[in-house]
């Protein structure tokens, strides 16, 4: 038996993903991901999803289901998978920021929500998150515009704006900001040694470690690093104990096995010059902090949406082992150097008298539709 699924494949963003409407999918959650897991093509033991809509990275093995919402101040609601590769798993612990900026466009394509001249504001609710998040989006009386003059390093095409505002981004069920209560811990890793970090949950949770600690410049490429199977082990061992330090995980194998999406580890550095994946010259005036994020066990070919997220709070909070090497301004965009070139993203914190308050981060993407149609899936 084949199930014949609406579906539309879309780019938000660095991103890739298969975007379906909840109605569309079974409400119990291990029929539905049983469905999203085969759509992909996962788990595939060669890790290339060959049987399956995925493209084999972190990157473009995502899902996004798109709904009504009961949320008050919102037009609807999505939840978003992060598909493994070899595993029969779709960790929800967080959320894409890239494809973010595609959940609007395609809710305004699905007639969930109407399109306005010149510019729809869609308020959406992050289910994985439970955060608010504004979408600004183009838009004419044929619906999303699409096509437009602006540019985000690691696309390779030109496209229309679109302004996303993460309100809030501070999610309470991570356990706050900051999660230890620290702006910075000691991280100790067995046969590793102790590693300084701060943790920081804003978007995703998210670990910065100085690129330094691990023996690299920042400068380093993805097509390097990722060959580097030991430097892999050890990424991935900092994360998993990083995640039972913040409160993520009871065990460092829960954090590998359960949540292998969340938190992030960010390798963070000063400014400097480099070359990026595309061979063009990225100099350290262009930038106020150099950043590597891990993704799925590799290092991602940009920078994740969130990740930026995070680590632009990360940036504009003093105590920070971002804020000791960032030159990053209040009011101004903090500029993060990254395999594909340079992401502009800007937070706005305030101090209270009971702690800090990120009241919203700033970040433009853009997005389009690649296939819509119907996907089949095997039973």
């Amino acid at each position: 038996m084949i199930h014949k699924l609406p579906a539309t494949w879309m780019r938000g963003g660095t991103s890739k993903g298969l975007f379906m409407l909840a109605r569309d999918l079974p409400a119990q959650r291990e029929a539905r991901d049983a469905l999203l897991l085969r759509a992909l093509g996962s788990p595939d033991p060669y890790g290339k999803q060959i049987d399956g809509l995925g493209g084999a990275t972190s990157s473009t093995s995502k899902v996004v289901i798109v709904g009504p919402t009961l949320q008050p101040d919102c037009d609807i609601e999505f939840l978003f998978g992060q598909v493994a590769l070899d595993q029969a798993r779709i960790d929800i612990s967080g959320n894409c920021g890239n494809l973010t900026s595609a959940v609007a466009p395609f809710a305004i394509a699905q007639g969930l929500v109407p399109a306005q001249a010149g510019c729809t504001t869609v308020r959406i609710w992050q289910a994985n998150l439970g955060q608010r998040i504004l979408a600004h989006v183009p838009t004419d009386a044929g619906g999303v515009v699409e096509e437009g003059v602006f540019r985000e390093a690691g696309v390779a095409f030109p496209a229309a704006e679109i302004r996303l505002e993460f309100l809030d981004p501070v999610s309470a069920q991570e356990g706050g900001m900051l999660p230890t209560g620290n702006l910075q811990d000691d991280l100790h890793v067995p046969e590793l040694g102790v590693f300084r970090v701060s943790y920081l949950q804003a978007g995703n949770a998210t670990i910065f470690v100085r690129a330094k600690a691990l023996g690299l410049s920042g400068r380093e490429l993805p097509e390097t690093l990722n060959r580097d199977r030991k430097l892999l082990e050890k990424l991935a061992a900092i994360r998993a104990h990083g995640a039972v330090q913040m409160g993520l995980a009871s065990s460092a194998e829960t954090a590998t096995q359960r949540r292998p999406a969340t938190p992030k580890l960010a390798l963070i550095a000063p400014p400097a010059s480099y070359s990026n994946s595309a061979g063009e010259a990225i100099e350290k005036t262009q930038m106020d902090v150099l950043a590597r994020i891990v993704s799925m066990g590799k290092v991602h070919h940009a920078f994740t949406g969130t990740g930026a997220i995070a680590l632009s709070v990360a940036a504009a909070l003093p105590g920070t082992i971002v804020s000791e090497v960032a030159r990053t301004l209040p009011g101004v965009a903090t500029r993060i150097g990254h395999p594909s070139g340079v992401l502009p993203i800007e937070a706005e914190i305030e101090a209270l008298k009971s702690g800090w308050q990120v009241r919203r981060v700033l970040l433009s993407r853009s997005a389009r539709v690649l296939m819509q149609g119907v996907v089949h899936v095997p039973a």
